[in-house]
């Protein structure tokens, strides 16, 4: 899909208005994880590179336009974007009603923008009060592209010009270069609670991957599927059916030996807590009994599953295998994270688990690209195309 790029356009002289996402963590007014603005400030800074005078817009949190509370205000955001810039950054409220004024090198950011009525209903006009603040709008906010927003997708139809940040277009072309076009063979490790929650993706990978691994319920489903018998594992009987037809399309690369805890010693109200102090027992997938949870798979298992993902060319990563928090539970996943990490293939991993177990078994530098955008990275996986994006390739 083509569009637009900041790097191909010149901004210098002009007002500059980037839709970043700056939805961190906040504990006690402070930020709690960084990551987000980290990755922003190379956008930010091409942008006063090249002359810009710089307008950033983000939404934290889920206020209610009528109340909009102090505690989701960007206000450190602001503070912290000034001390990694060097600059002050003034965070501005009344945008709405009146022109911001910023001068070429100077950064602002704006309040909140889910404090505006009508930023969620996509509403027309918001939308060009918007684009009447800048001259050029620069969409870079993977993380909510796949939401129909005012400040995400109705901006870019009445902005004067439109196009894509460096780190949008860089998510886009790192799964262009999974999806459209593979380096065969390709495999996707899949994990997660419930195949209905990720239907739409592994119907769409099994029509392009070699072959796919499923992990946690989801791989209970599968297993139930060739006929054994799970115990008392998450599982969806009502998923049997098209777990079949699936593996009828594809390779689905299931486990023959897994880890189960006794449901009786498992607390659902202190799931981790009580995980600690499980037994964990290793056995094959034809021997659970009825009162056994399965909750991750082996180490010989995953060392299987290991050879399977260090042979692939294209490597799609969605999901733990196991409840990895738990060590003892989690020795399947840190196989798998190593295998990605020891692979020569192009690999590419996305959604909140995923990046916690890149982060717990400090592989991160070794996967090729890891996407920030959780619900929008797995709509791209399904096939779709993301509003934002669909804005953008409308004005290329």
């Amino acid at each position: 899909m083509q569009f637009a790029r900041l790097n191909d356009i010149d901004v210098s002289g002009k007002t500059v208005l980037i839709r970043e996402d700056l939805n961190v963590p906040l504990k006690d007014g402070k930020i709690a994880n960084d990551a987000r603005l980290k990755a922003s400030l190379p956008t930010i800074q091409l942008a006063l590179d090249k002359g810009a005078a710089v307008i950033v817009c983000s939404h934290l949190g889920r206020p209610a336009p009528s109340n909009p509370v102090a505690k989701y205000s960007l206000q450190p955001v602001a503070d912290y974007l000034g001390d990694a810039l060097g600059k002050p950054v003034k965070l501005v409220t009344d945008y709405v009603q009146n022109n911001v004024t910023v001068a070429p090198g100077e950064v602002v950011l704006l309040e909140n923008v889910r404090f505006n009525a009508g930023e969620k209903k996509n509403d027309a006009a918001l939308s060009e009060r918007y684009a009447a603040l800048c001259d050029v709008f620069v969409m870079d906010a993977f993380g909510t592209a796949h939401r129909a927003e005012a400040s995400t997708e109705g901006v870019i139809a009445k902005a004067k010009t439109a196009c894509a940040g460096p780190l949008l277009a860089a998510e886009l072309d790192a799964l262009a270069k999974a999806l459209d076009n593979p380096a065969k063979p390709m495999l996707a490790i899949v994990g997660g609670s419930k195949v209905s929650t990720k239907l739409d993706v592994l119907k769409s990978l099994a029509k392009i991957c070699d072959q796919i691994i499923v992990g946690g319920g989801i791989a209970n489903t599968f297993l139930a599927a060739k006929g054994a018998n799970v115990g008392a594992s998450l599982y969806e009987a009502d998923m049997v059916e098209t777990a079949k037809s699936i593996m009828q399309e594809t390779h689905v690369l299931l486990p023959d030996e897994v880890v189960v805890a006794k449901k009786s010693q498992i607390d659902f109200d202190d799931f981790l807590g009580s995980l600690e102090s499980a037994d964990a027992v290793t056995k094959s997938v034809d021997t659970i009994a009825d009162d056994e949870m399965i909750l991750d798979i082996s180490p010989s298992s995953a060392a299987k599953l290991a050879d399977a993902i260090k042979n692939a060319k294209t490597i799609l990563w969605n999901g733990p295998v196991g409840v990895f928090e738990v060590d003892k539970f989690g020795e399947g996943t840190k196989i798998v994270s190593e295998a990605v990490a020891a692979s020569a293939g192009f690999s590419i991993a996305g959604g909140g688990d995923t990046l916690d177990a890149i982060d717990k078994y400090k592989v991160a530098d070794k996967v090729s690209y890891t996407s920030a955008g959780g619900g929008a990275f797995l709509e791209v996986v399904e096939g779709k195309t993301l509003p934002a994006v669909h804005a953008l390739s409308q004005r290329a």
